[in-house]
């Protein structure tokens, strides 16, 4: 192997971790169940094509004993279709290293800060220990006295030829609370996420994916709601990401705004907060009467009031929303800028390459700062 050492530091020739050819061809797959939605058979194909191509396998290991090993190593299932044929689907497991990819792909560039778990500057019987002790005061829990320290306060105000432990000997491990958040993840599904030859969808798929991975493995004391939003909003599982689709939709935000409020008020936390990520102007409301109103034709002032308001309401109950705009129309940054000045909420232009590492530092910045 070539090396060069300059001015105390050692450099080498680069060399790619050596994967199984399973792992190899794990990746590729993983990524195409993410842009197919789920669609197995689908993903199959493409990677047929691509191996075609780029001779992705050799005769030691083909794309048919990947398949097998697939099957083995528990990552997709025999399945029976609605229509009686059997067939191959994905499993949890492939779901959760599909989270875990994404978690990887966009988390894993974000800047290195320091380790933690984002604690509130307000000290008390939180589940962190600080290091530090207090004296004893009623109501303390009596698994956070100090024993050592106790006993050394006895032998110290009462000698040890008297030793008695009175309350006043009495020290406590102060603990600090940690922030709690909870969050709604509002992704947009109207039909533009996929218009015009550019797919934002799948990008939007893979930051709900990694936001999702990252609190359950990293906050698991915080919550986090995704929904969907088109003509109508509704709530979908996490488990249900890989399978997201856009549909023939207006973009109905108000709906969307609704839904995500009332999953927050039932939540005991503090803290809340409504992340949006939509790439266009909201076109439809449902009506009391349960027809829509929809007008695709620029801003619509009935409906733009209607956001206006919903993001007042918000604001009421000190929830902030920000809003990823992955679009960049000037028409469309005067209408957010409103709508975030009514909320006092944050927004962001982005493209997509950037959008998962925006809602990541936006996401760790508002824990440091929304505390109880």
């Amino acid at each position: 192997m070539e090396t060069n050492k300059r001015k105390g530091f050692l450099f080498k020739q680069y060399e790619a971790p050596n994967l199984s050819p399973f792992d190899k061809l794990f990746d590729i797959f993983k990524e195409l169940i993410t842009h197919t939605s789920g669609d197995l058979d689908e993903a199959i194909d493409w990677l047929r094509e691509l191996d075609k191509e780029y001779k992705l396998t050799d005769s030691s290991y083909t794309i048919d004993d990947f398949i097998e090993d697939l099957k083995k190593k528990g990552y997709i299932k025999d399945e029976v279709k609605d229509d009686g044929s059997g067939g191959l689907a994905i499993t949890a497991k492939t779901e959760r290293a599909i989270r875990q990819q994404a978690l990887d792909q966009i988390f894993g560039n974000l800047k290195k800060s320091g380790s933690g778990s984002h604690k509130t500057k307000y000290s008390g019987s939180g589940d962190e220990h600080t290091g530090e002790f207090r004296e004893f005061h009623f109501g303390d829990s009596l698994e956070r006295i100090s024993l050592t320290e106790s006993i050394r306060n006895a032998q110290i105000n009462n000698g040890v030829d008297d030793f008695q432990l009175t309350e006043s000997d009495l020290v406590v491990e102060d603990s600090q609370f940690k922030a709690q958040m909870s969050t709604v993840l509002m992704i947009d599904i109207s039909h533009s996420m996929i218009l015009y030859g550019e797919d934002r969808i799948t990008p939007a798929k893979k930051v709900a994916m990694a936001l999702a991975e990252l609190i359950t493995t990293r906050y698991p004391k915080d919550t986090l709601d995704i929904l969907v939003f088109g003509n109508d909003a509704w709530p979908i599982a996490i488990k249900d990401l890989p399978y997201l689709q856009v549909g023939p939709y207006h973009t109905n935000t108000v709906a969307g705004l609704e839904l995500a409020m009332d999953l927050l008020r039932r939540k005991r936390n503090t803290n809340k907060q409504i992340f949006m990520i939509t790439d266009g102007k909201p076109s439809c409301v449902k009506e009391r009467d349960g027809s829509y109103y929809m007008n695709s034709n620029g801003l619509d002032e009935y409906i733009v009031d209607k956001c206006y308001n919903m993001a007042g309401q918000a604001r009421k109950l000190h929830i902030p929303i920000t809003t990823f705009m992955i679009a960049s129309d000037p028409y469309l940054q005067k209408f957010v800028n409103h709508f975030t000045e009514a909320n006092q909420g944050k927004a962001f232009y982005t493209g997509l390459k950037g959008l998962g590492e925006m809602i990541f530092e936006d996401y760790e910045t508002n824990r440091k700062k929304r505390v109880k």
